[in-house]
């Protein structure tokens, strides 16, 4: 009797891992095992490969059939292994002799009669599969999203049969080329769109140079979701490796991959009943949530003051690490969640706090209420809070003025973000305290200055930071090698007083 080897790849967080599947037939009564951690729906594959090899007029062995996926210890799920089974089970037989001069990697689900189905995670396969320096064998469905990654080879197949003709030498699979343009589009927003809020669109401007969190305040109407729309227009392009990063989260989620976005920020925008696990991630099955399909993206938040406290606290963690550890008793696992944190608010319940027309009848006891739903920790963690006014006069025709486009403001915000990158290899929101201590240095005045602000708001040892860092980031738009007063009074400034109260 036989016993052949073929590698796979199962799916832990947005790695693909080696999976090597072991055939063994051997003398006894018919029987057909999988070991090796499967989960039911990697169990129930004996059946379709059952029906998938006798449909195509291979002889299925009456034998005692043992599969083992190894690593023992690593859990397998899906149906991805189907293919590599059937093939294996063919080898072990004698029914397929393979070019053992070749090394492959084969991953499908099958149908009953044969067809291979699309699998998730096609990505990560095919980037894994690169770097081990092997040929990948994947069902055609799946074979554009396998092709963004550069010069790996990927075979497409259709059919069991396809798979069978090619390693056996009589019907070549020829590696597919992705022919399709997957350069980054322009973004369908434009952020000289919006009228006036020259003092909002200075913030996105600091914001999207420094990676910074920003809090919106205003009132309904007034602009702040029109505003975290167009950010992603002037932040820096995505490089290819981010870019992967962030389809490779796509790809084992339940969005997928659209080759249209290919190298676009992604926004995402949660409604605010959504759950701690939809936010963060989780299941039995671990799967990534909201802040790791925002990863190099925007998390927009969106009456922020309605989401449950219990929610928010979740974020804090993330927005300091830039990654989430999902631990159950199983498994763990760990997916990047390197975010930029976007929020708006009304400034009080109604959303009518400071308005002119006085129409505002909350109690202060109504509006404290409501602002504290957003704790301290968690504010200390946004860089930049500023108020979004509303002002109806403004949306005029006649009297609009054309403002700046997004491409220009974008040269400006990637030019301080190559500063950045050339300095210390990170953005200025990622700088630790002894890059504080050296490329953040203030003289006496600045100093006095600070703590001057300290004491009147009330600031934390955090919040200082964070000032420090958005102060860098305005003297980087200046290309300046130093801070100077002005870039800290400007940073001090998006965390004053803001509509009745203080944000720290």
């Amino acid at each position: 009797m036989g016993i052949a080897t073929i590698y796979s790849r199962a799916q832990d967080g947005i790695q693909a891992p080696e999976v090597i599947v072991e055939v063994h037939l051997s003398r006894g009564l018919p029987s057909f095992s999988i070991v090796g951690l499967p989960e039911t729906t990697v169990k129930e594959s004996k059946e379709r490969v059952r029906s998938a090899i006798i449909n195509n007029k291979f002889d299925f062995p009456l034998s005692r059939i043992t599969v083992n996926l190894a690593p023992a210890d690593l859990p397998k799920e899906g149906g991805r292994f189907d293919l590599p089974i059937a093939i294996g089970i063919l080898i072990a037989s004698g029914q397929l002799t393979i070019n053992t001069d070749k090394r492959y990697e084969l991953i499908g689900e099958l149908s009953l009669t044969g067809e291979l189905r699309s699998i998730k995670g096609a990505l990560p396969v095919s980037l894994a599969c690169k770097h081990a320096n092997r040929i990948l064998i994947l069902p055609d469905k799946n074979i554009d999203e396998a092709t963004l990654v550069k010069d790996c080879h990927c075979l497409p197949a259709s059919h069991l049969l396809d798979v069978y003709e090619h390693l056996s030498a009589n019907k070549i699979i020829n590696t597919y080329i992705n022919e399709k343009n997957i350069e980054c589009e322009e973004y369908e927003t434009d952020i000289n769109e919006i009228i006036g809020h020259e003092h909002a669109k200075r913030a996105l401007e600091i914001a999207a140079a420094g990676r910074h969190n920003l809090l919106m305040i205003g009132h309904p109407g007034s602009g702040k979701t029109m505003l975290a729309e167009r950010l992603p227009s002037i932040m820096p392009p995505l490089t290819n490796e981010q870019a992967l990063e962030s389809a490779a989260i796509l790809s084992i989620s339940q969005q997928g991959i659209n080759q249209e976005n290919w190298g676009k920020r992604i926004v995402r925008s949660p409604h605010h009943s959504a759950s701690s696990v939809a936010l963060v991630g989780g299941g039995s099955v671990p799967r990534p949530g909201e802040i790791s399909i925002a990863h190099h993206g925007i998390l927009f938040l969106d009456e922020l003051p309605e989401f449950d406290r219990k929610v928010l606290e979740v974020l804090r963690e993330p927005m300091e690490s830039g990654r989430i550890i999902i631990s159950r008793a199983a498994r763990q696992v760990e997916f990047p969640a390197r975010f930029q944190l976007i929020a708006a608010m009304n400034p009080c319940p109604c959303g009518y706090l400071g308005d002119e027309s006085g129409r505002c009848r909350c109690t202060e006891e109504q509006v404290l209420r409501y602002q504290n739903k957003i704790s301290g920790p968690l504010l200390d963690r946004i860089d930049m809070v500023i108020e979004v006014n509303s002002k109806a006069e403004l949306i005029i025709g006649h009297q609009r003025t054309s403002g700046e486009p997004s491409k220009r403001i974008q040269e400006r915000v990637t030019k301080a973000h190559h500063t950045q990158l050339d300095r210390y290899q990170k953005t200025n929101a990622e700088l630790g305290k002894r890059e504080l201590d050296q490329f953040c240095r203030l003289d006496e005045i600045q100093k006095n200055l600070l703590v001057m602000a300290t004491k009147k708001l009330g600031l934390s040892g955090r919040a200082v930071h964070r000032i420090l860092k958005v102060a860098r980031t305005i003297a980087d738009l200046d290309q300046q090698t130093v801070i100077n007063v002005e870039h800290l009074s400007e940073a001090i400034s998006y965390r004053q007083k803001s509509i009745g109260t203080v944000l720290q």
